[in-house]
């Protein structure tokens, strides 16, 4: 409850009785009406901050809002190469889930992931620095950070699976062969050369086998097989699962596992966690939100007290 109010505390007492614990003659004084009571000046209403005033507030909250997002719901990055035309375009923004991976979910076959360079994949590849603006948005989700060298491709085998190729393909795993739709156009399953387009492996536990769809265009598990890691990306180097193209919007739609990979007799694949198909930014915008409504009605409520 609020401070008593001195008006109805004044509307209890009659003019033909003296006031309860008064010393003084009955008075015929009209109650009073002013602001003032026994306790001093009621306090006066006060004015609600205006919007701009608070809107670097809320700029800062949703800066640490995309923060927090980005490190552990969702990021964006983008595709700097060919290796999965026509699934991801150069200059594609894609949506990547980093929140089941907190909770044990690793990569299954089909899956788009990104991850870490397991072992200087990208060596040799040029890096552009980054300039203050670029920064900040890598910083919030906006931008990958340049700092970070990470790939994109396709989990074709987990642990425990046997993934070959001969000639031209199919690709087989666990002795399926696979229908790959998504594969570059003109291209094979499989790149008939010495240097591992030929290859039938053992994926031990924790690590994946991956590939990009632009076969004949795609440094992938195939071609570092001579690393320390045997051409496969363990996983707890795996960044998440894209799960969405994001921009530019002509491209916009989801990436879900191909109907190949849940072909009978290919092997059993822990249940997919739900993943979050929020932009970081969008989530911070929902954030706000209730602060603004929280805030605006707090300023209301000590106006009226």
């Amino acid at each position: 409850m609020g401070a008593a109010d001195p008006v109805a505390d004044s509307a209890v007492t009659s003019g033909s009785e003296p006031l309860a614990g008064g010393d003084g003659p009955p008075t015929d004084e009209p109650p009073r009406t002013g602001g003032d009571g026994p306790d001093g000046p009621a306090p006066k209403a006060k004015k609600p901050r205006s919007f701009w005033k608070e809107l670097p507030i809320l700029i800062g909250i949703a800066l640490v809002l995309a923060l927090l997002i980005k490190t552990f719901l969702v990021q964006a990055f983008s595709i700097p190469s060919a290796s999965m035309e026509n699934t991801l375009k150069i200059g594609d923004r894609v949506l990547v889930d980093k929140l089941t991976p907190w909770f044990g979910s690793e990569p299954e076959r089909g899956e788009v992931i990104v991850f870490h360079d397991p072992d200087n994949w990208l060596a040799g590849e040029n890096t552009v620095e980054p300039n203050a603006f670029q920064t900040v948005l890598s910083w919030i989700g906006l931008m990958p950070s340049a700092e970070e060298k990470d790939l994109i491709k396709r989990v074709i085998g987990v642990g425990g699976d046997t993934v070959a190729c001969k000639g031209t393909g199919p690709l087989t795993v666990n002795g399926k062969a696979l229908n790959e739709p998504y594969v570059y156009p003109g291209n094979t399953p499989c790149s008939q050369d010495d240097q591992g387009g030929q290859f039938s492996v053992k994926v031990p536990k924790g690590y994946v086998w991956v590939m990009g769809d632009h076969r004949q265009n795609s440094r992938d598990s195939r071609y570092n097989q001579s690393d320390k890691n045997h051409g496969m990306v363990p996983v707890d180097q795996v960044v998440g699962r894209a799960i969405v193209k994001a921009w530019p919007l002509t491209h916009w739609g989801t990436l879900p596992v191909p109907d190949t990979f849940e072909q009978t007799g290919l092997g059993d694949q822990s249940a997919a966690s739900a993943a979050l198909t929020v932009a970081p930014q969008g989530l911070a915008l929902a954030g706000v939100v209730p602060v603004v409504l929280w805030r605006r009605r707090r300023s209301g409520d000590s106006g009226t007290r």
